[in-house]
């Protein structure tokens, strides 16, 4: 899918960000909905997705793509803080030929390990037990203004 063309209200995050699909929340707001990835490319992996209706960032309003990256800041600084990171990859993908498989915009914060080989994008499911003790721990230390 290239980066033209219009938006499916009925993708996979526009139903979580509806509640129609559960997920395992680390924040929210007026702005954004943060969650574990289910299938997580690292330990803690989280997903940060705007509110705004959008396919990719290219598409999104100034305003919704800065309330979202200051968001995305946050929680990568409560990833940082809760699980303890050698360093962490912040990524944004903007259409399929640049890896973007879900189309609705949405940011990655995938904390890294030294010298553990990154999983692969889509890899395993998640034990969702370990989810919810890293969201909850993620959770904790988030500050927002």
């Amino acid at each position: 899918m290239s980066l033209d063309g219009q938006y499916d209200p009925d993708n996979i995050f526009a139903k979580i960000l509806r509640g129609e699909l559960p997920c395992v929340k680390v924040y929210e707001d007026a702005h954004v909905l943060a969650f574990m990835d289910i299938f997580p490319q690292a330990p803690g992996h989280v997903l940060v997705v705007p509110r705004e209706a959008a396919r990719n960032a290219l598409e999104m309003t100034d305003g919704a793509l800065q309330a979202a990256i200051l968001r995305v800041k946050r929680i990568a600084n409560a990833v940082k803080s809760a699980l303890r990171p050698d360093g962490i990859i912040l990524t944004q993908f903007n259409g399929a030929p640049a890896g973007q498989t879900v189309f609705h915009v949405h940011f990655h914060i995938i904390p890294r390990q030294d010298g553990v080989a990154l999983g692969a994008h889509g890899g395993g499911q998640a034990d969702m037990a370990v989810l919810e003790d890293q969201a909850r721990r993620i959770a904790a230390e988030i500050t927002m203004p």
